[in-house]
């Protein structure tokens, strides 16, 4: 049976697709809610974006008739703005009617006491699905790019195997693997049945179908060392040049910005395998305006790179210890080997040739990802770091959010790689307030 779907503004903003999401279905777009897209048309960032481009769908569908009567989409359903009856404010006095949610959930009450077809209202605002609820209004998220995050791809396992396959490993430098459904790049922890501490580390390559050993240098990568399985698979990762784009998922403390920015200072100013490393992270929102703070571009940026500074000034200060060398994260950016930048105006930039991290990917959409891979040029590595359960964008969740969809779309491709850490290095107390806290 058919259905309206009644759409809240957070939904055409979070995702402009949404509009033909609903199969056959009548979705109903509220007038409040584009009034309030007009409210974010003028934003310089990825809502703005979204709001003038669903502004842009409406406007040509306005060809094909009058969008109050309802537009007939290719998929069988309609689209149609609704315009509220002045007399039909059926809500309960607590709520207030000139709120803009309040209103979105008297069109849908409205609709319901019709009594035409079911209707269900689509909110990202937990608030407004509670409130449904309480109305007796079927509510839901919308889910259409949503990741399952207790099953999200870890990146590596762990294999039982004999004596035998094991030592024929490190002799031939490869192995079958015993399991058919590894994923390109994934590693693999063999584990000896008779002997647990007996093991060893590789990784699937699918172009070979075989088992190869991880490429780490003994000398470490700028004096970092990896101090565990998990890390020893990001590395491998890291330094594979065949490899374009890596994902490093892990709560606070599993060491994933440090190994990256330590791989991208290897490939860049040693093997000067790119020109250079651009390391970036979301000012929260995407695109949100840094003139408010003063001072240059860099005083601009410091309070919220300050945490890439510090695992630059922990690199550094390790590789002194370890060589000796007195260089300076500094130097390299005079240089140009280093930069560190916004994501704001990265729409429309084609970057080529450089190993590009950034990080706090969680806090970014699924399409704001996607803008920033696709800037991607010839000869580019991009990693993306972040933690999937420390989120700060209100649209978005542990399972919506870009750097777990991103992770489960190119678990399949030989040109990505992905590991989930999950052992904290910062710190004990670290590690302890990340599991206790």
């Amino acid at each position: 049976m058919k259905k309206y779907f009644v759409l809240d503004t957070n939904v055409l903003l979070h995702d402009v697709n949404s509009l033909f999401a609903f199969q056959d279905n009548d979705v109903v777009i509220p007038i409040i809610a584009i009034e309030e897209l007009d409210r974010f048309k003028k934003d310089l960032n990825e809502i703005g974006r979204n709001a003038r481009q669903v502004s842009r769908i409406l406007d040509k569908f306005r060809a094909e008739g009058p969008l109050f009567k309802g537009i007939g989409l290719e998929n069988g359903g309609t689209l149609r703005v609704f315009i509220q009856s002045s007399k039909s404010n059926s809500l309960p006095p607590e709520l207030i009617f000139n709120k803009a949610d309040n209103q979105i959930l008297s069109v849908a009450m409205e609709l319901k006491e019709k009594g035409k077809q079911p209707v269900c209202l689509v909110t990202k605002d937990t608030n407004l699905r509670i409130k449904a609820d309480a109305l007796g209004i079927s509510a839901r998220d919308y889910e259409s790019d949503k990741i399952e995050i207790s099953e999200l791809y870890e990146g590596f396992r762990t294999i039982a195997v004999t004596k035998a396959d094991i030592d024929r490993y490190y002799a031939k430098g490869s192995l079958d693997p015993m399991e058919k459904d590894l994923h390109p790049n994934e590693g693999v922890l063999l584990v000896d049945e008779g002997d647990p501490k007996h093991t060893a580390l590789a990784r699937f390559n699918k172009n070979k179908g075989s088992l190869i050993p991880l490429t780490l240098p003994k000398e470490g990568v700028w004096g970092i060392y990896p101090k565990n399985a998990e890390q020893r698979f990001a590395m491998d990762l890291l330094l594979d040049d065949s490899i374009k784009l890596v994902t490093l998922a892990g709560k606070a403390g599993t060491g994933k910005t440090l190994v990256a920015i330590a791989a991208g200072l290897k490939k860049t100013a040693d093997e000067e395998t790119y020109t250079r490393l651009l390391v970036s992270r979301p000012i929260f929102p995407l695109g949100k305006d840094i003139g408010f703070l003063p001072g240059e571009l860099e005083e601009k940026l410091s309070p919220w790179m300050q945490p890439i500074f510090d695992n630059l000034e922990l690199i550094f200060g390790m590789e002194k210890k370890e060589k000796g060398r007195q260089r300076n994260y500094r130097e390299l950016m005079n240089q140009g080997i280093l930069e560190l930048e916004p994501l704001t105006y990265i729409r429309g930039r084609s970057i080529p040739n450089q190993y590009m991290i950034v990080d706090e990917a969680q806090n970014l959409t699924p399409h704001e990802i996607k803008t920033i891979i696709t800037r991607a040029g010839d000869n580019t590595k991009i990693v993306l770091t972040g933690d999937p359960y420390q989120i700060d964008n209100p649209y978005i969740d542990s399972s919506s959010n870009g750097l777990s969809y991103v992770v489960e779309r190119f678990k399949n491709e030989a040109i990505a790689g992905h590991v989930t850490l999950s052992r904290g290095e910062r710190s004990e107390l670290a590690e302890r307030a990340a599991n206790l806290l």
